[in-house]
C-alpha cells in the first residue's frame, strides 16, 4: 500500500515537469483559425465571444482531445474547443479541466497577458486564475495529460484569445 501511495505522489510531483517539457520542446503549433496575425484581431470581440467581465469571472476548460490533441474551450454559450474568444482587460481568467485525473500546462512563450512570466500549470484539482492584464491578441499553446493512461497520455494544441481594452 506505501508504494501505491509513493508512485501516486511522484507521479503527481513529476507530471507538471514532464508536461513543460513536452509543451515547449519542439515546434510551436499554429492555431487553426489565426486570429492574431492580422491586425484587427479586436473585431471578433462582440457579446457572443467575450468570456466573463470585471465582476464576472471567465472559465476555460482544458481538456485533453483523442490521442494527441488538446483543447481549451471558454464557457461561452455555443462556443468551440480552441476558438478564438475575448475577455477585457481586468477579467480574471481562471482555467480548470472538468475531465478527472487531468494535468494541463498552458505556455504564452515570451508574450503573456498575465503578470505571471513562466508557463501556467493546474489540473482538475487545482484551478489557476489569473487577471487579463495587457490588451492584445495572445496565441499559446495547450497541453493536457491525463494520468492513468499509457498509450496517447498527453496532447497537443494552439489556441488563442484577445484582451480588450474596452
Amino acid at each position: 500500500m506505501k508504494t501505491q501511495k509513493l508512485l501516486v505522489v511522484c507521479g503527481l510531483l513529476v507530471t507538471p515537469v514532464l508536461l513543460t517539457g513536452f509543451v515547449q520542446g519542439g515546434d510551436k503549433k499554429k492555431p487553426k483559425n489565426d486570429v492574431c496575425a492580422g491586425g484587427n484581431s479586436q473585431s471578433i470581440c462582440s457579446s457572443a465571444t467575450t468570456c466573463g467581465s470585471a465582476t464576472s469571472p471567465c472559465r476555460v476548460d482544458i481538456r485533453r482531445e483523442g490521442s494527441d490533441s488538446a483543447s481549451a474551450t471558454p464557457e461561452i454559450p455555443g462556443s468551440k474547443s480552441n476558438a478564438p474568444f475575448c475577455v477585457k482587460t481586468g477579467t480574471t481568467i481562471i482555467f480548470t479541466s472538468k475531465s478527472k485525473n487531468t494535468g494541463f500546462v498552458l505556455d504564452f512563450g515570451n508574450s503573456s497577458p498575465f503578470d505571471a512570466g513562466t508557463a501556467i500549470t493546474g489540473g482538475a484539482d487545482r484551478p489557476v486564475s489569473l487577471v487579463a492584464k495587457k490588451p492584445g491578441c495572445y496565441s499559446y499553446s495547450v497541453g493536457a495529460c491525463t494520468a492513468g493512461t499509457i498509450y496517447g497520455m498527453c496532447g497537443e494544441d494552439a489556441a488563442q484569445f484577445v484582451v480588450s481594452a474596452n
